[in-house]
């Protein structure tokens, strides 16, 4: 029971991210501890079997044979163990890496759109990919390797205690004299890791730098500029790296050789011989020892690698809980549905860090079956804005509604069949042609395909690829970013969502492609109401409504004439698009 006034205390990463398999692992790890403590008995088996046969040249079988058994016995059984434990931890890790992927696809698919816009695709496939494959090492053999490391040498030395306390305690000497030396050789160690983490990063960016710049340093005839940086950060890298070698390297290496099997045998055997020689113990007390000393102290020799393993599962399991416990879009309790298309934000805030306002106080309407177009300067929240409507983030104040809902109370899959939106950055699936299209409509017929990429101006191509629709993207089905942009206005067009959001298509298409994307746009906004966000403000002067933003603010808005006539901001924008036209091209002026 908590106690009062106590917060539950909260699960560390690495055993939240474990949960549910604890059974199977706390299993695993009985039968690796039961077989590490099997696995010694043959060798305890042999030492007493050898003392025998020392004590008696001629012994009887039926002080022999038994021993035998027993070694033969107790190492088949040790395997069995192992492979169990082996087996159990597996399945574990097979469970823990199912359970993870999909828990973390099912939370990413909850996560805003924004988010991802924002951090982009990186973390998520760092997550799923390399933390969870980080786990499978600590889950199915860290944990085992570690058991065995603590429970053998232990039944070991328990043993030889029975044996001869002397020499137990003697064998004992190699191990702690290597925990103490690998203690100092490691102390400062996490600082020390940093600064390599830091200096490997600055050598790779300058061997990016490097790489990619040399066409341009040798346009302007500067190669040495980018070779000098990555050749320095080289130099200085190599120079810290040698320099902390030598200031670990004489302890380090002593840590390995005190506690090498040669060096544990023959200080166990060099004092032995001084007790046999003084008769203090028998020669055959000698043979176990020789066995299982080297037993205590090789533990140590492995205690970086499996320190290193936990931590980065430690790591790994941090980084998964960190995205776990990204907040998700809320979803409405008792969702509603918009009647109409009308579009309508009032007092909308919106801030990221939650202290700096990115929009202030937005009042806008956008009528059904029209354009409204978003224009200003970069950084003015023009794509902030447009964002609200199909939820990638929520407004911190103020509401957005469409057809008199607000959005939050929209389920998620009405939302985006309300809203549809086409971006500059097109992203099409590993998949083919056809299913990239219907992707947001699933159950839509071949025929319903075809004529959304007809009305796209994509039919023609597709037709070109060697498998028509059925052609896969990446695989035998290659488009260039005009042709990709018309296969996601078809994806839009099949969707056949009543409000569109549009981050301007066109913006850097050659003439060509922008005379396609432009008819297939038509065909997409015609009785729509659409919001696109204008990088150039001559694809937008027919716009219903042109609304100017300036530092998150609506500073200005209406058509296109009355702007100009109006000499505001929008109109100093676009002589100046104008002057920039001129001097590009003064021919087009």
């Amino acid at each position: 029971m908590t106690p009062p006034g106590h917060a539950p205390k909260k699960p560390g990463p690495l055993r939240r991210v474990t949960e549910g398999g604890h059974g199977r692992l706390t299993l695993a790890v009985g039968l690796q501890a039961l077989a590490a403590l099997v696995g010694i008995v043959p060798f305890i088996a042999v030492g007493e079997l050898a003392r025998r046969l020392l004590d008696d040249p001629a012994p009887s079988g039926a002080r022999v044979w038994p021993l035998v058994s027993t070694a033969a016995g107790a190492a088949l059984l040790a395997l069995v163990l192992a492979y169990a434990a082996a087996t159990l931890s597996h399945y574990a890790d097979n469970a823990l890496q199912l359970r993870l992927r999909r828990e973390l696809a099912e939370h990413v698919g909850r996560l805003p759109l924004g988010w991802f816009t924002s951090r982009g695709t990186g973390r998520i496939t760092a997550a799923t990919h390399d933390d969870v494959h980080a786990l499978h090492h600590l889950v199915a053999h860290t944990l085992l390797d570690v058991t065995t490391v603590l429970v053998a040498p232990t039944a070991a030395l328990a043993y030889l205690l029975t044996v001869d306390w002397r020499l137990a305690l003697v064998a004992v000497l190699p191990a702690v004299a290597g925990m103490l030396l690998f203690r100092r050789a490691m102390a400062g160690a996490g600082e020390q890791m940093v600064e390599y983490h830091r200096a490997q990063t600055r050598i790779t960016s300058a061997a990016v730098e490097f790489a990619d710049g040399i066409p341009v340093v040798k346009a302007f005839g500067r190669e040495r500029t980018p070779h000098g940086r990555f050749t320095r950060a080289a130099d200085d890298f190599a120079a810290f790296f040698a320099a902390w070698s030598r200031r670990t390297l004489v302890v380090s290496t002593a840590a390995f050789l005190v506690v090498a099997p040669v060096v544990v045998l023959t200080l166990v055997l060099g004092v032995g011989a001084i007790l046999v020689t003084q008769d203090v113990i028998a020669p055959a007390t000698l043979i176990p020892f020789t066995l299982l000393a080297p037993t205590l102290a090789a533990p140590v020799g492995a205690v970086g690698t499996r320190l290193q393993q936990i931590q980065s599962g430690r790591a790994a399991a941090a980084r998964i809980t960190d995205l776990l416990d990204e907040p998700p879009l809320s979803q409405p309790e008792s969702p509603r549905t918009p009647v109409g298309r009308h579009v309508r934000l009032r007092g909308v805030r919106v801030s990221y860090d939650g202290e700096h306002d990115v929009l202030h106080d937005i009042d806008l309407d956008l009528a059904p079956g029209t354009v409204t177009a978003l224009v200003g300067p970069s950084g003015s929240g023009k794509s902030t804005l447009a964002a609200l409507l199909p939820r990638f983030h929520d407004a911190n104040a103020g509401t957005v509604d469409i057809g008199g809902v607000d959005v939050r109370d929209i389920a998620a899959g009405d939302l985006y069949r309300t809203v549809g939106f086409v971006f500059q950055d097109v992203r099409l699936l590993a998949d083919s042609v056809a299913d990239n299209i219907r992707l947001g409509r699933p159950e839509a017929t071949h025929e319903q395909v075809i004529r959304a990429a007809t009305a796209a101006r994509i039919h023609e191509r597709v037709l070109e690829l060697p498998r028509g629709y059925d052609s896969v993207v990446g695989q035998d089905a290659q488009f260039s970013g005009g042709e990709a942009q018309r296969v996601s206005i078809a994806r839009a067009l099949l969707t056949d969502a009543p409000i569109l959001v549009l981050d301007e298509a066109t913006a850097f298409a050659d003439p060509t492609a922008e005379a396609h994307i432009q008819d297939a746009l038509s065909e997409l906004a015609t009785g729509r109401t659409v919001l696109v966000i204008a990088h150039r403000l001559e694809t937008v002067r027919e716009a219903d409504n042109i609304v100017v933003l300036d530092t998150g603010r609506v500073v200005e808005q209406g058509r296109h004439d009355q702007l100009l006539a109006a000499d505001g901001p929008y109109a100093r924008l676009w002589h100046r698009r104008a002057r920039v036209r001129a001097t590009a091209d003064p021919e087009n002026v």
